[in-house]
């Protein structure tokens, strides 16, 4: 089986469902517990995934052997930066080369738009999505916002020519 990775809609319904396996596995990990129906719910509701769409942000689904089993988002904010947000992969397929897959894609689309650094945020816990940025050339910067009591570690990376 293979990997494929293309724009979609943040709110198709296999984007919301990644977004919403997403909101549960790191919404859990924080606390420690499974996250509850209504846990998961209120962490979605205004979460500004309507940014995940032009003009202020782009979505992609990573598909393996044709199932929706990941995805990663940008949203723009300022004239040549965008956050990288919402990067899943579905932990049974965590590293098969999909989060490298769907780094290259999110980069593209950014170059695309004429972006030219990306950087994001995560926690001192996913370990796994701070690896993954490390391999493909994300530097850990100085925090560059405090606007979010999950926000533990920060990074960038500056976006050549592809």
């Amino acid at each position: 089986m293979t990997w494929t990775v293309t724009p979609e809609p943040f709110d198709s319904a296999d984007a919301a469902r990644l977004r919403r396996d997403y909101y549960a596995e790191v919404a859990g990990r924080y606390w420690g517990r499974p996250a509850t129906a209504e846990e998961i719910e209120d962490g979605l509701t205004d979460d500004g995934a309507e940014l995940l769409t032009a003009p202020t942000g782009d979505f992609v689904v990573g598909r393996f052997g044709g199932r929706a089993a990941a995805c990663a988002g940008l949203v723009l904010v300022e004239a040549e930066v965008a956050e990288l947000t919402r990067v899943f992969v579905r932990p049974e397929l965590r590293g098969t080369g999909g989060g490298g897959l769907l780094l290259a894609a999110v980069e593209s689309r950014a170059r695309a738009l004429g972006l030219s650094l990306l950087r994001l945020d995560t926690r001192h816990d996913l370990v796994e999505a701070r690896g993954l940025y490390a391999k493909h050339g994300y530097r850990e910067v100085p925090a560059f916002h405090h606007r979010s009591p999950y926000a533990e570690r920060w990074f960038a990376k500056e976006l050549g020519a592809a």
